[in-house]
């Protein structure tokens, strides 16, 4: 569905993407890792157009990334990125209340929220009388309330507790499960990994290093991958 070749992007002197080669598949669920400050949120912003690409191409079906592309995605932020002024369930419409009538739209936000399970006494709330594991809920239900084909996740679990963050990672996999859509996670948390991914891909240095399923992670030879899933430090580091 989202074909990615040749990518690059720089800022000023620094090189962030030097040459990215990606696809993403119908129905498949990517998981981009890598460590801070390696272009994992960068590659994001330039698949949705947040961002202008040096170099390179993205590819939509087979076509260039067009306006098109805006009505058929999702998005969960790293920190949820509700909208402060608007009722929970207004957040979640928001896209919505553009194509269809009021109340017709807070009916889907309610089966939304349900979805994520959040019952509708939180409908009418604003995002500061949530939890943080809500807001991260309600977030998710927003980037599912248009049905997309396509839905991001930009560090999904950031700020949660083991407990929660394992919550919202089932539910992205439920959810990527039941509604066919194709999906592309940015984490350094391998717990989402393991929870989340078809198929893992690691970003260094600007390309992607490695990419396999979680199964040939597992057994796969390149060292500094291995560090990375592992937490360790290279050895050249072990004194620091």
């Amino acid at each position: 569905m989202i074909e990615v070749r040749g990518l690059a992007k720089r800022f000023g002197d620094k090189t962030v993407l030097d040459g990215v080669d990606l696809t993403l598949g119908q129905g498949e669920s990517l998981v981009v890792i890598g460590g801070s400050g390696t272009g994992k949120s960068v590659l994001l912003r330039c698949i949705l157009g947040l961002e202008r690409a040096d170099a390179g191409s993205i590819m939509w079906n087979g076509a260039p990334i067009g306006p098109d592309f805006m009505d058929r995605f999702g998005m969960l932020f790293q920190n949820a990125a509700l909208f402060d002024s608007l009722p929970i369930w207004r957040n979640v419409a928001f896209r919505l209340l553009r194509r269809m009538p009021r109340a017709q739209a807070r009916q889907v936000a309610l089966a939304k929220l349900a979805r994520v399970g959040l019952g509708p006494e939180v409908a009418d709330l604003y995002p500061a009388a949530l939890s943080g594991g809500m807001r991260k809920r309600a977030g998710l239900a927003r980037a599912i309330a248009a049905d997309p084909q396509v839905i991001f996740f930009d560090e999904p679990t950031t700020g949660l507790d083991p407990i929660r963050a394992a919550s919202i990672n089932r539910l992205i996999r439920e959810i990527v499960d039941e509604t066919g859509a194709s999906a592309i996670t940015i984490t350094h948390d391998m717990g989402s990994v393991r929870a989340i991914a078809d198929r893992v891909a690691l970003l260094d240095q600007g390309r992607i290093r490695w990419q396999g399923t979680v199964v040939q992670m597992d057994a796969a030879a390149d060292s500094y991958l291995q560090d990375f899933i592992h937490g360790r430090a290279p050895q050249s580091q072990s004194g620091v």
